[in-house]
Formats: structure tokens, C-alpha cells, sequence
């Protein structure tokens, strides 16, 4: 069953877009300081699509980020993320787009993930699940956070709000214990220079997982780009290099 919750300001507006969608289907709390929950409509009926048409983070298949990521340890990784033209249907029942996420560094690969993603006719975006593996000299080490709605008492969250306000938060995946990643929208009118260009009314967030506590980063997203900018607390940056869009 996928699930997300969202609180604080903005929390109405949200909640009666989801209304509009049909996805609303039970409110209560929740740890995080949630006050509202929405549920995902039953997978039988047509409210997801694999058409991922969100302002702040498009998925038109063919599309691929390339980003550089400056760790805390010094070391700079290379993370390419290409939307391919794969569906899934999860456990939940949900069809999902297939998108590839590569981390390498010096051309050895350290993490392989498929991520899945589905979007709800109100225009929010949902995080499905992930099957990743993280690699130590060229072997298989990990598949730690790998999870996938309606496995295990997985639930989907939501990866991009349909219509973000300032002060809303939302789960973006529940899977208790290994998966638990929230976000929180600090503003609409960030800014943000990187390789690939200078961006302005920029989409940050901040976001955080109760299973690391102190740890958060902001996140920032242009309109009609997506991620474009990473910045941990302690300090490892991910700045995106180039951008690919089929047609473009």
C-alpha cells in the first residue's frame, strides 16, 4: 500500500490537490510531525501514469543528468541518471517508470540502482522503490536500501509535490528501518550556479532521514530541469555538469 504524508504550511493546498486527484484516503499523524496522510488510489484503477510531466523534475524518456559529486572525503564521483524507456509493475500494482542511476569514480563503478517512479493525475510524483547495489573493487558488496511498495510493509512516498509551498513536508519512501527519506520545501525562489548553467526560481529542500540524525542536505530544482544542485551538511556537494533532453 503506498503511503505519504505532508505538514506543515501549504498542508491544505496540498492535500485538496490530492483531493482533486482522488488520492486522498485517510488522515492522521505521524512522527515526523505529520498532520495530514494521503494514501495511493488502488492499483486497478487509471490514476498513475508512467508519463512523468512534474515542472520541477520531467522524466521524458532519454532524458539523462550528469553530475559531479565532491565528497567529505575529498573523493569526486562521477552520478549519471538516465530515464529510460522501461516500465515496471511493482508489488503495489503500480506501473512504474525505470529510471538508472550510476555512481562511478576513476571509471570503476560503486553503486547501480534502478529507481521507479509513477506520477498521480494530480501531478505528484511518487517514489516506488529501488534495486541497488553498491560495489567495493569491482564486486557486488550491498543491496543495504534496496525496498519496494508492497514488499515487506514497504510504501511509496512522494519524490515531488504536485504543488509545492513553502514550509510543506512529505515523505518520500517508508520502508521502517532501512528506507525512511523526508523532505521539507524551504523556498521557490532559490538560485543555483553549476556547470551546467545558473538557475533562478529554484525549488530548495531540505531533506533528512531519522535513521541518520543531524545528517540533512538541501536540494535544489529548476523548472523544466530537475536536481540541479546537492549540498550535504557535512559538506559534499553534487552539482549537475550537463543535461540531455531527446529532441532538445
Amino acid at each position: 500500500m503506498a503511503a505519504a504524508y505532508v505538514a506543515g504550511m501549504g498542508v491544505r493546498t496540498f492535500a485538496m490537490a490530492l483531493v482533486a486527484g482522488g488520492a486522498i484516503a485517510a488522515c492522521g499523524g505521524g512522527d515526523d510531525g505529520a498532520s495530514a496522510g494521503t494514501e495511493a488510489p488502488a492499483p486497478d484503477t487509471p490514476k498513475f501514469t508512467t508519463r512523468i510531466d512534474n515542472p520541477y523534475w520531467p522524466m521524458a524518456p532519454g532524458t539523462r543528468w550528469t553530475y559531479r559529486e565532491d565528497g567529505e572525503n575529498g573523493r569526486t564521483q562521477r552520478v549519471t541518471v538516465t530515464v529510460t524507456h522501461r516500465i515496471k509493475t511493482v508489488a503495489s500494482g503500480v506501473r512504474a517508470r525505470v529510471v538508472h542511476d550510476v555512481v562511478t569514480r576513476g571509471g570503476k563503478l560503486i553503486e547501480n540502482t534502478w529507481d521507479w517512479y509513477a506520477q498521480d493525475r494530480a501531478g505528484n510524483v511518487w517514489y516506488l522503490g529501488e534495486d541497488t547495489t553498491e560495489y567495493e573493487k569491482g564486486n557486488a558488496a550491498t543491496r543495504e536500501g534496496s525496498w519496494e511498495a508492497g514488499v515487506d510493509g514497504a510504501r511509496a512516498g512522494i519524490i515531488m509535490p504536485a504543488h509545492p509551498r513553502v514550509g510543506m513536508r512529505y515523505r518520500q519512501e517508508h520502508y521502517a528501518g532501512k528506507a525512511e527519506d523526508r523532505a521539507a520545501v524551504v523556498k521557490l525562489d532559490g538560485r543555483a550556479s553549476v556547470p551546467a548553467g545558473r538557475y533562478t526560481g529554484v525549488l530548495v529542500t531540505r531533506d533528512w532521514n531519522p535513521l541518520k540524525p543531524g545528517a540533512f542536505e538541501h536540494k535544489y530544482y529548476a523548472r523544466g530541469v530537475g536536481p540541479v544542485l546537492s549540498v550535504s551538511r557535512g559538506g559534499s556537494r553534487e552539482e549537475l555538469v550537463r543535461v540531455h533532453v531527446p529532441g532538445g
